[in-house]
């Protein structure tokens, strides 16, 4: 529940910036390397307008921030994700929809429900870019410009909703999802071919409605969530949340091979968990193992205040072990300081890797980072980056080397915020020498506001965009 006076997901640098603009030659600290060719895009929420009821930080119409660089300079774009709702809001110069805090809208006559914001993610495949919202379909946008072309659905035949979170193989060049709902069938699970046909889509059984917010692949395997964060109509009868997470409900996690349906899928049973983002996934002998940021309960959608244990809610790496033969699961903590938005390098996931990028979590309640984990899964050991006080990040995206082959080759990116100064940059870190200074700040000529997940697209990549 928002309790100060001024919402904290409308205020500093979580408040909108509403201004979209173009700037080239931007200043540098530092250097860029040569071989650093590219777009680094980051989506977040960003409303158009003041909103219409409560606002939830997943609510704010999505915003793309591009930096495009090239031949060792810096250029600069923010655009709106140009969806119907935001075009029908913007001719009336108002909110139409209210947020997640507030019952569905069946009865708005611009369209029923909750608005598709496209504010989540963002991917690169089979030359298309899509961002993404997972209540909908994704949204087709024009590179480098970050124009809108409009919604995206395979030629018709998308037949449910889109996660934020798709994966594509970087060996076969498949890309998986699936689109989550709250009246049966609960999920759908989806394959896309290399060349972008959408080449099947089969039901899963689930027992009730869930938020099923990302999932993992393997070389073989798809691996689904099913974590009691749970919709149930009745309660909402009752004047109860909808949506809350039903701490004495298991959570159930579902291993089908990629290829495979309903009836191939097989279930392992842990304690109540949720987790929004998963690391990656891999095959190790008879085993599945899956490392994502794991947390006891979540009470995000919560809409009066709910007394919890604060640890319950404190994000953390996990792995967990599937064991295909014999039906056991082993479950461990990784580390005991608090992450999320945790990235691979992309050229290897569904492989096993030896290292992974998150976010350090900050003091305080408030979603910040200030810093960025790198993580050494074999060791177990790890190296922190550090913004600086005052200073906080969001997601670092892995950007390889394209000359490199070795998995840590390349540079982490983020945008920073600095509270002292009110202004942002992107900061570009060495992967392997995460302990150092950037190599690179690019900064920008106006804030950034806190967003969700970016994407970087290579040069080779910009070419084959449609």
């Amino acid at each position: 529940m928002i309790t100060s006076a001024v919402n904290p997901f409308l205020d500093g640098n979580f408040a909108p910036v509403r201004e979209e603009i173009t700037a080239d030659d931007l200043k540098i600290i530092g250097e860029l390397p040569r071989d650093l060719s590219g777009m680094f895009v980051r989506n977040g929420p960003n409303p158009q307008w003041n909103p219409k009821g409560q606002y939830h930080w997943f609510d704010g119409d999505g915003m793309l921030h591009g930096v495009r660089i090239f031949d060792g300079k810096a250029s600069y774009r923010n655009r709106y994700v140009r969806t119907k709702g935001w075009q029908i809001e913007h001719e009336a110069g108002k909110a139409l929809w209210s947020g997640l805090l507030e019952p569905p809208q069946m009865d708005n006559p611009h369209g029923s429900g909750y608005k598709n914001v496209a504010n989540t993610a963002l991917v690169w495949h089979a030359g298309q870019f899509l961002a993404l919202w997972e209540g909908g379909a994704p949204h087709a946008i024009k590179l480098p410009e970050l124009d809108t072309i409009g919604e995206y659905t395979y030629n018709d035949k998308l037949q449910s909703a889109f996660t934020a979170h798709p994966k594509v193989d970087p060996i076969t060049g498949e890309m998986m999802f699936f689109g989550y709902s709250f009246a049966p069938p609960y999920l759908h699970y989806s394959i896309v071919s290399p060349q972008g046909e959408l080449l099947k889509t089969v039901p899963i059984e689930l027992p009730m409605g869930v938020m099923m917010h990302d999932f993992a692949i393997t070389a073989n395997y798809t691996i689904f969530m099913d974590l009691p964060m749970t919709f149930n109509p009745t309660r909402m009868q009752k004047g109860e949340p909808g949506m809350m997470f039903e701490k004495d409900r298991a959570s159930r996690f579902g291993i089908v091979p990629r290829h495979g349906d309903n009836n191939d899928i097989r279930w392992f049973e842990t304690p109540a968990c949720f987790v929004w983002h998963t690391l990656n996934a891999y095959e190790q002998g008879d085993e599945v193992v899956l490392i994502a940021c794991r947390v006891n309960s979540v009470n995000i959608f919560a809409t009066e205040d709910i007394e919890s244990d604060g640890e319950d809610n404190i994000s953390r790496l996990h792995r967990w072990r599937f064991n295909l033969k014999d039906g056991s699961v082993r479950e461990e903590r990784l580390d005991d300081i608090a992450s999320e938005f945790p990235r691979v390098n992309d050229n290897f996931l569904g492989q096993p890797t030896r290292y992974g990028y998150a976010g350090k979590m900050g003091q305080g309640s408030m979603p910040l980072f200030d810093g960025v984990i790198k993580y050494d899964l074999n060791s177990g050991k790890s190296q922190s980056h550090e913004f600086g006080k005052g200073r906080y990040g969001g997601e670092a995206v892995f950007v390889p080397r394209a000359s490199g082959s070795g998995e840590d080759e390349g540079w982490v990116m983020t945008f920073v915020y600095d509270s002292d100064e009110d202004t942002s940059e992107l900061v570009i870190v060495d992967a392997q020498d995460m302990t150092s200074q950037p190599i690179a700040r690019i900064l920008i000529p106006q804030r950034v506001p806190y967003g969700f997940h970016g994407d970087w697209v290579s040069e080779e990549k910009l070419h084959k965009s449609r």
